[in-house]
């Protein structure tokens, strides 16, 4: 992580990325305490990670990353995410559209308001994504291009 997305990141941790990282956690944790979410729990820890640490990182579709189509790219994928949607996406998107539109009234912080509306489409939406470092993300998708 190079020093300026750290420096971000600890911008960002006081602009609502810890309130929205613990937002994705309280998520995650009622899905594996009910059994049948624990696949919708694994990505919300993920992206739990991701939306306290952003910046440096990207959100990708696995299957274009990978190149294959997996269980969670599919049509078991799409269903997922609309059972998630119902269940805890538009919770956490609101979420997120709300801490956007407060920052967004300061010039500074419309870096930090642009990013929560980034991760409020992810948090429609969750499955059949990966976070990988930005830098490996652009490297990878050239090389592939």
């Amino acid at each position: 992580m190079s020093v300026l997305s750290l420096l971000l990141n600890i911008a960002w941790i006081v602009c609502g990325g810890l309130w929205m990282a613990l937002g994705w956690i309280v998520a995650a944790v009622i899905m594996v305490i009910t059994i049948v979410g624990i696949p919708w729990a694994k990505a919300a820890f993920n992206i739990a990670l991701y939306a306290l640490l952003p910046f440096g990182q990207k959100a990708v579709s696995r299957a274009d990353y990978s190149g294959q189509e997996d269980i969670g790219t599919g049509p078991l994928g799409v269903l997922g995410n609309i059972i998630w949607l119902v269940l805890a996406g538009w919770w956490l998107a609101l979420g997120h559209v709300i801490v956007a539109v407060l920052l967004a009234v300061t010039i500074i912080g419309i870096p930090f308001a642009w990013a929560h509306l980034k991760l409020a489409g992810i948090a429609l939406w969750p499955i059949g994504k990966m976070i990988v470092p930005a830098d490996e993300a652009v490297f990878h998708y050239a090389r592939r291009r």
